[in-house]
């Protein structure tokens, strides 16, 4: 019954991947954006709705950000957000190797606890246990498929980080359908306001329709 099941499990892993080696060939796509802060009867509220303010005009006044990401992987990708402060340019910052530098950055994403693929396919049909910090790939710069960024002041990040906090603490588990790696990130970005797209989309595709439908 076992071997059964692991090979039909296998062969809709392999079906996915091929759709995903598949939609990979596309041009990458990165966007910032900015998000203003509102005042209501002489009390500040964060709004993280975008306008179409230049990154290198509002950087200073929002020091700080997030970042929807999608990565290429051996298999469809992945969907996943870095947060933290922006370099004296206004821009996410990278080291020389373009890789995210960890004392400014901070990764969080859904995905199985285990560098092995049997949980990758085990979890296409079950629940199987998840992690939600960097997953290998997630902090080079190479391995982007699309990106969306949004400035954030002082005020927005304290309150958005405590929450993606909260949000990884209890999420215990990965499925490929019921809570996948998207549906994680959309979770966040609902929490910011935003619309979101199925999570069964693709993770480009996931992040640039996340950026079409909130710009």
């Amino acid at each position: 019954m076992l071997p059964s099941f692991l090979r039909l499990a296998a062969a809709g892993f392999l079906t996915l991947a091929v759709a995903g080696c598949t939609s990979t060939a596309s041009t990458n796509t990165h966007v910032m954006a900015g998000a203003p802060v509102t005042e209501t009867g002489g009390a500040m509220q964060t709004a993280f709705a975008p306008t179409g303010e230049a990154a290198d005009q509002s950087h200073l006044a929002k020091p700080y950000f997030i970042s929807f990401r999608a990565r290429n992987a051996e298999s469809y990708g992945h969907t996943f957000v870095v947060f933290g402060r922006l370099d004296q340019n206004g821009r996410v910052p990278y080291d020389a190797k373009g890789v995210l530098i960890p004392s400014m950055t901070e990764v969080a994403g859904l995905h199985p606890a285990s560098t092995s693929v049997i949980p990758y396919m085990l979890g296409h049909v079950i629940p199987v246990p998840s992690e939600t910090g960097a997953s290998d790939g997630d902090t080079e710069k190479a391995y982007l498929l699309a990106e969306w960024t949004i400035p954030l002041t002082a005020a927005q990040y304290n309150e958005l980080v405590p929450y993606i906090h909260k949000l990884q603490a209890r999420s215990p588990v990965w499925n490929a359908v019921t809570y996948n790696c998207s549906a994680f990130v959309g979770t966040i970005a609902r929490h910011m306001g935003f619309e979101t797209p199925s999570p069964l989309h693709l993770p480009k595709d996931y992040i640039n329709d996340l950026r079409k439908m909130n710009t």
